[in-house]
């Protein structure tokens, strides 16, 4: 019997990706998938649609972008921390400040990092995955 990886035995950590720009999203779905075991399973393009999301695709973390239509993403980490409270949400903007990071920490939300550096989206991710939180600017 061959030998199998304990990331090959278990299933893959599933990721919700919301933000309003096609293009980004795009991108931060393949970053999110060059990594073993990491999935998208599932995309909202607004606030309303995430928290939709996070019910049908049962994520097991939420990368939510801050500004969106309809529903921004402070707003919609809210709703979705009202439903599912342990669901750990990393929040991308391109507008990180200390301000939008401390109400973000408010809310509950684990973590937030400036998509300007978008390599800290891995870091982010996986550090949420461990019970950590995970705040750069």
């Amino acid at each position: 019997m061959p030998f199998l990886d304990a990331r090959q035995k278990s299933s893959p950590v599933r990721i919700l990706v919301a933000d309003d720009n096609p293009l980004m999203r795009r991108c931060l779905r393949k970053l999110l998938e060059q990594q073993d075991s990491w999935q998208v399973c599932g995309e909202a393009t607004n606030g309303r649609e995430a928290i939709d999301q996070v019910q049908q695709a049962s994520p097991d973390v939420v990368v939510i972008d801050f500004q969106m239509p309809e529903m921004n993403g402070l707003d919609a980490a809210k709703e979705i921390r009202r439903r599912s409270p342990e669901l750990p949400i990393l929040m991308v903007t391109l507008h990180m400040s200390p301000q939008l990071a401390d109400q973000a920490k408010r809310i509950g939300i684990r973590g937030a990092c400036d998509k300007g550096d978008i390599g800290c989206l891995v870091e982010g991710v996986e550090t949420l995955l461990h019970h950590g939180t995970y705040y750069r600017m």
